[in-house]
């Protein structure tokens, strides 16, 4: 009954970031939709996934998300609002990337529910700080340049 409760949250907050013009909306549904994806993962027993699914995304992302549309207002000076066009073409492509996904899984022979390990955070911690560490350090540099280009960006020219 959770999973149906959660599940139709998602498909609201979808439809939500989907129909609303305001792209700040658009932000706040998208956080409702992590959110509870966040909680389809805890209905399913993905803890650790879950965890991640909070912090990274729920967290950082929107955060961030909602800085570049208030930093865009800032610069603009106005509200910035989104146009959706293009319903038919967008439903032709979701309905055929549905259906790819949809034959793929149903022609895939799936596991007879064994769990194959019990998930363990610290074991992902250490394979992030022994064998992955490079794209760890990667990724760590990628952000920072990615915030150094932001705030310049966004600082204001002084005439």
């Amino acid at each position: 009954m959770a999973f149906v409760v959660i599940a139709i949250a998602l498909l609201a907050g979808a439809v939500a970031v989907i129909k609303t013009n305001d792209l700040v909306h658009a932000v706040l549904y998208l956080a409702v939709v992590l959110m509870a994806t966040a909680g389809a993962f805890v209905a399913l027993e993905a803890d650790f996934v879950a965890a991640v699914q909070v912090m990274l995304y729920t967290g950082g992302v929107i955060t961030l998300m909602l800085f570049a549309v208030m930093l865009t207002e800032r610069l603009e000076g106005s509200r910035v609002l989104v146009e959706s066009r293009g319903w038919g073409r967008a439903l032709l492509i979701g309905g055929g990337f549905f259906a790819i996904v949809a034959a793929a899984i149903l022609q895939t022979e799936l596991p007879g529910g064994e769990m194959l390990a019990e998930p363990d955070s610290q074991y992902v911690g250490q394979l992030f700080l022994t064998r992955h560490v490079a794209a760890f350090e990667a990724l760590s540099a990628l952000l920072l340049a990615a915030m150094i280009g932001a705030i310049v960006l966004a600082r204001r020219k002084d005439a």
